[in-house]
């Protein structure tokens, strides 16, 4: 089965930039785009083990009479097939549930919160709710649509750094673009994370698929990701500490989508890798 991204269209010129940035996604993995026009500022995403309202802001319901028009156009212009979801069922009458069976989901760094306030650094928390509960990958959409030229996997060792991983070598082997991995090594050696690649199972993947495995012996990790291309896909494994007024990434994730621009591929906790 062919697999499918969930996006929310907002048509203004930012959100034509993100669905662009979703069409282009689409078409390097032979995925299918399927778009939610909303006609109210929140909807609920029931999850496995969790129900998350999305509040969206004002700008998401701008020029309704359009939009259907605008997004069917981005799509067909790049040679593929629109599909649009309409809610069937509603927990009230203007909020309305989105089903959660996709493979991906598409999200600038924030869909609750105008646009003007969101800056390199701020990731909402209704976005961060979502990559705790989803069981797909979250793609966090840079500000302008950019194609990229790599992929680049952050490895840290954990069980969702292998999710990573192994989703960097699937998209690799799906798109033809050539892959990179990460590591910043403090306390562990190089053989510590090869290891747990070949407890894995994933040595054959690793030297069929990566180019080159970068391990950033000194300096501060911030100050290494320097090295990322800024063409590149980012992909890396996040997870919450809690809830409090935010989730919390982890810090080495928090860093990251603070210092970069790139696109970010993230895997939560609940993702279940293939390869």
């Amino acid at each position: 089965m062919e697999a499918r991204l969930f996006h929310i269209f907002r048509n203004t010129p930012l959100g034509r930039e993100t669905l662009l940035q979703s069409i282009y996604f689409c078409k390097k993995i032979k995925a299918s785009p399927v778009i939610y026009i909303p006609k109210f500022t929140k909807f609920l995403m029931y999850f496995d083990n969790d129900v998350a309202q999305i509040d969206l802001d004002d700008s998401y319901l701008t020029l309704p009479d359009t939009a259907l028009r605008h997004a069917t156009e981005l799509v067909e212009q790049a040679e593929l097939k629109p599909s649009f979801i309409k809610p069937k069922h509603y927990t009230a009458s203007t909020l309305p549930d989105i089903p959660t069976n996709f493979d991906f989901m598409c999200c600038p760094r924030s869909i609750s919160d105008m646009s003007s306030k969101i800056g390199l650094g701020y990731i909402g928390p209704r976005v961060r709710r979502i990559v705790k509960s989803a069981g797909f990958p979250v793609l966090i959409a840079g500000p302008i649509y950019k194609k990229w030229r790599s992929i680049a996997v952050f490895f840290g060792g954990s069980a969702n750094a292998l999710n990573a991983l192994k989703l960097g070598i699937r998209i690799s082997r799906e798109s033809g673009i050539p892959l990179e991995v990460f590591t910043q090594l403090e306390k562990k050696s190089e053989k510590h994370y090869k290891k747990i690649v070949k407890d894995e199972n994933l040595e054959e993947e690793i030297e069929r698929h990566v180019n080159k495995w970068h391990f950033f012996e000194k300096g501060r990790f911030e100050d290494n990701l320097y090295e990322v291309p800024h063409d590149a896909l980012v992909i890396l494994g996040a997870y919450g500490h809690g809830i409090i007024r935010d989730i919390l990434f982890g810090s080495k994730m928090e860093k990251l989508q603070s210092t970069i621009s790139n696109n970010l591929l993230i895997v939560g906790p609940k993702y279940a890798a293939n390869t």
